[in-house]
């Protein structure tokens, strides 16, 4: 058995050995998109004869209704990932060596991973509302002489902030164990250099944690586009997310296929937004090498 033969063996027992997780995951992944798909076309139709039509796509793309809830919902997923990331990069190199009560600190950032989306949202309704807990700090502190309005804001910056409340430790845990595989012989054979701590970060911490920066990106961006429970509770009703507006056509109009159509635009823009955000990040730290 010569050796190209024998590695091609090798791959196609490996193949095997994943074929019963991976294969079943491609299944029941694929039966979902395939069933989507067919769906916004007319077939699988739940109230009338299943034939082929392009009336539902015609019909949600001339929505000015789904033009804004896109524009809307890649606000939200751009503002919640990169803020996220951006936040977490400082913290991640200040816990980078082991100081005393760094591991605790480090478990109290993470913290808000373990509660749930709608706890969080309905939490910081408690915070924000109009008798909420900051209204009546002000007013007992005498800085406004009436509570002012900072629920469900137009511009949705209470969601955007749940969402860098929620995401951040995730891009922390992604960012930490990169960060912390960089050797300090090579930071500190840097600062000998005369290299900046702006130095440091942009032409060595940037491009080594390159991939983690990517992950964290794409899945904080596709996790924030997506979001329902955030929107309903806390955001802005002037606009809808994506995920809303599905809910929305599905259940007040009984539209099941327009609302197949719905989450295929949901799918594809949380996709590729998140693929051209990572790839602009790749693009713009290896223009900044030397």
């Amino acid at each position: 058995m010569t050796y190209g033969t024998s590695i091609i063996w090798q791959r196609a027992g490996i193949a095997l050995l994943l074929l019963p997780g991976v294969g079943l995951i491609i299944l029941f992944v694929g039966t979902v998109l395939g069933t989507a798909v067919a769906q916004s076309f007319g077939y699988f139709n739940f109230a009338g004869e299943s034939e082929f039509s392009l009336s539902f796509w015609e019909r949600q793309l001339a929505s000015p209704l789904l033009r804004s809830s896109i524009l809307y919902s890649l606000k939200i997923a751009l503002v919640s990932a990169t803020v996220s990331v951006a936040l977490a990069y400082p913290i991640a190199l200040w816990l980078r060596k082991p100081f005393a009560g760094s591991l605790l600190l480090s478990a109290l950032l993470k913290a808000p991973m373990m509660v749930p989306g709608l706890v969080a949202a309905f939490l910081f309704i408690n915070v924000i509302a109009f008798h909420g807990f900051l209204n009546e700090v002000l007013l007992g502190l005498g800085f406004i002489q009436n509570p002012f309005r900072m629920q469900n804001d137009r511009y949705g910056a209470g969601v955007m902030f749940l969402q860098v409340w929620k995401n951040m430790p995730f891009a922390l845990l992604l960012l930490s164990g990169a960060v912390q595989s960089i050797h300090s012989d090579l930071l500190d054979a840097a600062r000998d250099l005369g290299a900046g701590a702006w130095s440091r970060f942009h032409k060595i911490v940037l491009p080594l944690t390159l991939k983690a920066m990517q992950a964290a990106l794409i899945i904080i961006f596709i996790g924030a586009a997506g979001d329902y429970s955030f929107q309903v509770v806390a955001g802005p009703t002037n606009v809808s997310s994506l995920a809303q507006h599905m809910y929305t056509v599905q259940h007040e109009f009984g539209q099941w296929n327009e609302a197949a159509v719905v989450a295929i635009i949901l799918m594809v823009a949380a996709l590729s937004g998140s693929l051209l955000l990572a790839t602009f990040a790749q693009i713009t730290i290896k223009r900044r090498r030397p």
